[in-house]
């Protein structure tokens, strides 16, 4: 079992920047893929980034290419989210999520684990 926990989440203005952390304890991730989704009142949950956790490449949706970054600390069996330039339409719900796989998806059914979530809220 792996547990997650999301932390980071806020009020912030347009342009302003957040960094979101996924906190995973019961296993050591070396050979799962990693998840951030999202998801808005009255829509669909939605994919913004992953990372393998054993190459650290990160996978972008394209509305937050160039503007988020997902990355892991090893030693904190941790995943952030660094947002910068956020946009009122960033505003939701952040959900953590883990694979275990190495292979990485944007397809939340494909994750086996997955957080309470973080709620990121952008002013206009």
């Amino acid at each position: 079992q792996v547990q997650l926990v999301e932390s980071g989440g806020g009020l912030v203005q347009a342009g302003g920047s957040l960094r979101l952390s996924c906190a995973a304890s019961g296993r050591t991730l070396g050979s799962y893929a990693m998840g951030w989704f999202r998801q808005a009142p009255g829509k669909e949950r939605e994919f913004v980034a992953a990372i393998s956790w054993s190459s650290g490449r990160g996978y972008y949706a394209d509305s937050v290419k160039g503007r988020f970054t997902i990355s892991r600390d090893n030693a904190k069996n941790t995943v952030y989210l660094q947002m910068n330039s956020l946009r009122p339409e960033d505003t939701a719900v952040y959900y953590c999520a883990a694979r275990s796989s190495q292979l990485v998806t944007g397809i939340g059914s494909e994750y086996d684990y997955w957080g309470q979530g973080t709620q990121v809220t952008v002013s206009s």
